[in-house]
């Protein structure tokens, strides 16, 4: 399950896919996991996403600009080990998170987006990813 969870939370960035050897992915889920229900529920994962948002923005001011966002990704490149070109996929989905295209991203746009490579992984349309679902999606 280690490799199925971090190329998820490669995904909670809204990359195409990612890959990293962590022993802490188990604990990565069960974090994202709040209800223990072993399902990362869409609410579970904005919720998530909200926070990883918080650690996103340097300055505090509730904005993802684009300094920011490069900076994220090059921390989390750096510390987990991605290739350059998973991270590639949060870049060129930043204009589609930015919903009211002011060239910042907000907590709330951020929070909310699910990348489509999630959305369509939920098979059986419950809202959540069962870890059936989230090896499926990484066999993709």
């Amino acid at each position: 399950m280690n490799k199925i969870v971090m190329a998820f939370a490669g995904l909670l960035l809204g990359a195409g896919s990612a890959c990293a050897a962590d022993g802490s992915a188990k604990e990565l889920f069960r974090r994202i996991d709040t209800n223990g229900d072993r399902k990362l529920e869409f609410s579970e994962i904005q919720a998530a996403r909200a926070r990883m948002f918080d650690r996103m923005d340097a300055n505090h001011n509730g904005l993802l600009d684009a300094g920011e966002v490069r900076a994220a990704v090059e921390a989390v490149k750096s510390k987990l080990d991605f290739q350059a070109a998973q991270f590639g996929g949060f870049q060129a989905q930043a204009g589609r998170i930015d919903r009211n295209g002011d060239g910042r991203i907000s907590r709330d746009e951020f929070a909310a987006f699910i990348p489509d490579r999630l959305l369509r992984a939920d098979t059986n349309g419950d809202g959540a990813l069962s870890i059936s679902e989230l090896r499926a999606l990484r066999r993709q």
